[in-house]
């Protein structure tokens, strides 16, 4: 029988380009090879589609070394209409051949121009089964401002926030200043529309507020300025339901930070110290049930497609989404594989329950 073919997708032009990397890497580790054909697809940082090794370890993330897809002088050819779903491949000496058909793709991409929508956008024209969110999903959940506004629209708790362009705070910071300030002190200032903690400050006085800004801009034409919330930062994965059910919830983990400003990029993906993840975390019946009933409510406002992994702020009384990531990392420290390994699925399992939520998917 011949085994479904599954095309990783990985790299891209984002800030984030080593973490998709990193991300394939694990991905490409725990795949079912006896259920599954793997045609590795990176795209270099120009936006490249060039024919990768599958080996893992060719994309382990190391301090000092961050993993990337280098143009190797292949070019990967997409089908030329919905009529065909042959891969072809365009070899570094001129010579081409078919990589066979592909039965679904697995868009492994982190931040812009992949996790927004556009990657999903070019496959649904091409009438391609993928992973993940779709177009409108992908677009909300990487706009971290627009994430909010339906949260809330959704009657779903998040936390004050402040969106604020480059153009607009320079051309009249005397309006901008005090919206700002009625945040309070500390507040987290973001890029709106990258992850992985790129281009994130904690600012502890306004004298540093200009300069986090600047940080932010560097990454994205807007901000955000996010109010501080003093609680317990939980994490949790979600997954479609099948055949029409309700999505699923995995049980919690939880970031304890102890000996750094906040849980940044060397913590994520270095395993810096100074942070402990703790899976599941301890809660109690009824906390546990209420973070699956926000988290689902999350999940479904914004469009309920493939996964996601929700991040909380818990005070002991409320629940506040901080944010909803439509493609979470998958390194061996990441918190969503994490988080359904204690939920009792294994790794390999859980890729393959998104390949064929992805296969499945009705367009």
């Amino acid at each position: 029988m011949n085994k479904p073919a599954v095309a990783v997708l990985f790299g891209g032009r984002s800030s984030e380009h080593s973490i998709s990397c990193a991300t394939a890497g694990g991905v490409l580790r725990a795949i079912d090879r006896e259920r599954y054909r793997v045609i590795p697809i990176g795209i270099t940082r120009d936006g490249a589609f060039v024919l990768e090794s599958e080996d893992p370890d060719r994309f382990a993330l190391t301090e000092g070394a961050l993993p990337e897809v280098a143009d190797n002088g292949t070019r990967v050819r997409w089908p030329e209409s919905t009529l065909s779903r042959e891969l072809r491949v365009v070899r570094s000496d001129g010579t081409e051949e078919s990589l066979g058909d592909v039965d679904v793709v697995f868009p492994i991409l982190h931040g812009r121009f992949g996790e927004d929508g556009t990657i999903q956008g070019m496959l649904e024209l091409l009438g391609l089964p993928y992973v993940g969110g779709g177009v409108l999903m992908s677009a909300i959940g990487m706009d971290k401002h627009v994430t909010k506004s339906v949260l809330q629209a959704a009657g779903v708790p998040v936390v004050p926030w402040r969106r604020v362009t480059r153009a607009e705070f320079d051309r009249d910071r005397k309006r901008w200043t005090p919206q700002v300030r009625s945040l309070g002190l500390p507040v987290f200032v973001k890029p709106n529309r990258a992850g992985s903690s790129v281009g994130v400050s904690k600012v502890e006085s306004w004298d540093e507020l200009d300069a986090a800004l600047e940080v932010a801009f560097a990454e994205d034409s807007s901000a955000l300025i996010e109010q501080a919330v003093i609680g317990r930062e939980i994490e949790c994965g979600v997954l479609q339901g099948r055949d029409g059910d309700a999505a699923r919830v995995s049980v919690p983990g939880e970031i304890v930070v102890t000996g750094r400003a906040f849980y940044d990029f060397e913590a994520k993906y270095l395993d810096a110290a100074g942070v402990e993840l703790i899976c599941p975390a301890p809660m109690h019946d009824g906390e546990l049930a209420e973070m699956q009933r926000v988290a689902a409510r999350a999940f479904e406002a914004l469009g309920g497609e493939g996964l996601a992994r929700v991040d909380f702020f818990y005070t002991g009384t409320e629940f506040y989404v901080n944010e909803v990531n439509t493609m979470p990392g998958f390194t061996p420290i990441s918190m969503f594989p994490t988080c359904w390994i204690a939920s009792g699925m294994t790794y390999p399992e859980l890729i393959s329950e998104l390949i064929e939520l992805g296969r499945e998917r009705v367009r």
